[in-house]
């Protein structure tokens, strides 16, 4: 497993001058690579399309995918302009794919295409879309990065695992962190409880933003051991509690004003993210606010690009992908949350705003 030599455990108090969004979409450019290569190469979605549109159901059996992988891959090929969804909600291609994706067309490109079919990355895709299972969770792995529930094997409850995911995610943290903290002002609050807080690098963060403020960071016992360094050379340490725990199964840690759970929900599919949506919202008092942090979709699922790529990223080593606005203004209103606002923030990401009934 590779090393976080550069990873400094200092938490910037500004925001960087520099914004680095251009950085990470360039990172994720592979994965245009996997979803259009996967689409032609071996699934070849595009020629069920040949007779003329079809609805999403019958399109996703005529390929043989699962719900979760077909929305992030047709997420992906619509963002990139191959895909469209006529009046009456049919995915059909469009001119650039039927000039260019259908095989046999003089203008062809599928086979220029194919060059990466049998490409490591592409591969590796394919098995993920196939099984609907992250890498790292098939038999004989070390198990699954970023999320842990009951019978599935997590990298996050081993030592060198956990540490080695936890300070990879600190880098965009340190960056979007301060943002956030500008941008969400939490005056009057007394307590924050940082959901599978990991680095605590949100709430220290906060906690320099809003003097009064305590916040505690509820997370795997492995994480918090790389979260109490960062509390060491944050100069709030005072006022960063670290509580160990499972978001899933132990009673929330009591009395907040403030629930933040950034960057969490995008790791599960839809049956866990209302399950914690609930428990959050029954751990909260009328009035309380809970920030939701997170990239959003639109909410047509038909883009922004770079969230549609980093769709397919979440996917590969979680069991979630990006969901719109709409859907997680939806799953909050059932929990019994009243969305006040949507601020963004850096690097594709926004704070969602919702206070408890």
């Amino acid at each position: 497993m590779t090393a976080n030599p550069g990873t400094s455990l200092v938490v910037p108090a500004e925001s960087p001058a520099i914004d680095p969004s251009p950085l990470f979409e360039l990172f994720r450019g592979n994965h245009a690579t996997e979803a259009l290569v996967a689409a032609v190469a071996h699934f070849g979605l595009f020629r069920h399309l040949v007779p003329g549109p079809l609805s999403p159901d019958a399109l996703r059996d005529a390929v043989g995918l699962a719900r979760r992988p077909f929305q992030v891959l047709v997420t992906a090929l619509r963002a990139m302009g191959t895909l469209g969804v006529d009046p009456d909600g049919r995915l059909s291609t469009t001119r650039m794919a039927r000039e260019h994706l259908l095989a046999g067309g003089p203008y062809f490109v599928g086979d220029y295409f194919g060059l990466a079919a049998s490409s490591p990355s592409v591969l590796e895709f394919v098995e993920r879309l196939r099984t609907n299972r992250p890498r790292g969770g098939d038999d004989g792995d070390a198990g699954v990065g970023f999320i842990y529930r009951e019978g599935i094997r997590s990298a996050m409850d081993a030592g060198e695992g956990a540490r080695h995911f936890t300070l990879s995610l600190a880098g965009r943290a340190k960056n979007v962190a301060p943002v956030l903290a500008e941008r969400m002002p939490l005056a009057g609050a007394r307590k924050l409880v940082d959901v599978g807080g990991g680095t605590g690098v949100y709430s220290i963060a906060f906690l320099r933003r809003n003097p009064e403020l305590r916040a505690v960071v509820w997370d795997r016992p492995e994480v918090l051991r790389v979260a109490a360094e960062f509390a060491g050379e944050s100069g709030v340490g005072d006022r960063l509690e670290l509580v160990p725990g499972d978001m899933f199964a132990d009673p929330f840690p009591a009395g907040a004003d403030v629930v933040l759970l950034s960057n969490i929900l995008h790791d599960w599919d839809e049956p866990e993210i209302r399950r914690l949506l609930a428990r959050c919202a029954a751990s909260m008092a009328t009035g309380a606010r809970l920030l939701v942090h997170d990239v959003f979709l639109d909410d047509d699922l038909g883009g922004p690009l770079p969230v549609a790529l980093y769709s397919v990223a979440l996917f590969n080593v979680t069991e979630g992908r990006a969901y719109s606005a709409g859907e997680y203004r939806r799953w909050l209103g059932e929990a019994g949350f009243g969305v006040t606002q949507t601020t963004p923030t850096l690097v594709h990401c926004g704070a969602m705003v919702a206070v408890r009934r």
